[in-house]
């Protein structure tokens, strides 16, 4: 393991490579996914992975956890509820020497030390904090219409990105961007863990469209994925032609996975995903009977 640095928390000098990983990663990851790859720019050895503090929880993973329990208030780092470790714009642009890390520390710290000291000590998890979002909405326009309208003015590589994170905060584990030229039309790749000892290795094709999918384009997509994949999946802001669908589920041949623009949006609703719900009530008069006598 590399000299860690002396000033400061030990948990300062993951802040950094945290940043780091996530750029890697393609702007966000699972927490077994960061972790990975801070332990291996940081060469820690599995020894020191494995130690455990007094709480029987493990040292390096709390560690982390505590790294982005600050770059998350510190607005570099914003949560999800279903576990996925992502950055903000600020963080994206953001790059953390140790005395940049220790001096953004001091500063939460101070912010917070109330609320610090009425915590344990050590934790496993920190708990979540948000950063604000714009507000995506506009007059006129049903969440719907104004997502999709998002979704469609994306650039490519921020589309095949978004598609990556909806894939993670869906179960899937090991996504990447691969998208390239002559890579054959494929966009990246990823693992479905159906249980213990069953798991399905499958690649994925992102298109921003307001038409229509052609059987073709599905055809070319499983000619790409030939040998290589279980199983494919075709996102897109359009829609698929009926002889697509066929052509998807036709038999003999590698099954794809069809989300329209549609299902796009379900899935973003499901996972409150670049959403904001909200509650709204409506008033029971006759409550108030009792009360008017």
């Amino acid at each position: 393991m590399a000299k860690a640095e002396s000033k400061g928390p030990r948990f300062v000098r993951h802040f950094g490579p945290v940043v780091e990983a996530l750029k890697e990663l393609g702007g966000s990851g699972s927490p077994d996914e960061v972790r990975a790859m801070v332990a291996s720019r940081l060469a820690i050895s599995d020894q020191e992975q494995g130690e455990q503090l007094a709480s029987g929880s493990c040292r390096f993973d709390n560690q982390v956890a505590w790294a982005r329990f600050y770059l998350t208030r510190a607005g570099l780092l914003d949560s999800s509820r279903r576990g996925i470790w992502s950055l903000t714009e600020k963080g994206r642009g953001t790059t953390l020497s140790h005395a940049a890390a220790l001096q953004l520390f001091k500063e939460i710290h101070k912010v917070f030390s109330d609320e610090w000291k009425a915590r344990p000590k050590s934790v496993g998890e920190p708990l979540e904090y948000s950063s604000a979002d714009a507000d995506v909405t506009a007059p006129g326009l049903s969440h719907r219409e104004r997502l999709l309208t998002i979704l469609r003015e994306l650039p490519a590589a921020g589309f095949e990105r978004l598609c990556q994170r909806l894939l993670r905060e869906s179960g899937f584990q090991n996504v990447s961007v691969t998208g390239r030229s002559g890579d054959g039309g494929l966009d990246g790749n990823g693992v479905v863990e159906v249980n213990a000892f069953v798991s399905f290795r499958v690649l994925f094709q992102c298109k921003r469209y307001i038409g229509a999918v052609t059987p073709a384009q599905v055809r070319d997509f499983r000619g790409a994925m030939a040998g290589r994949a279980d199983k494919g999946i075709i996102l897109t802001t359009g829609t698929f032609t009926a002889e697509a669908r066929r052509e998807a589920v036709r038999d003999g041949v590698p099954p794809i996975e069809l989300v329209d623009g549609e299902k796009l949006l379900d899935l973003f609703e499901k996972l409150e995903l670049g959403l904001k719900p909200r509650a709204a009530f409506d008033v029971d008069d006759t409550f108030f009977d009792a009360f008017r006598k």
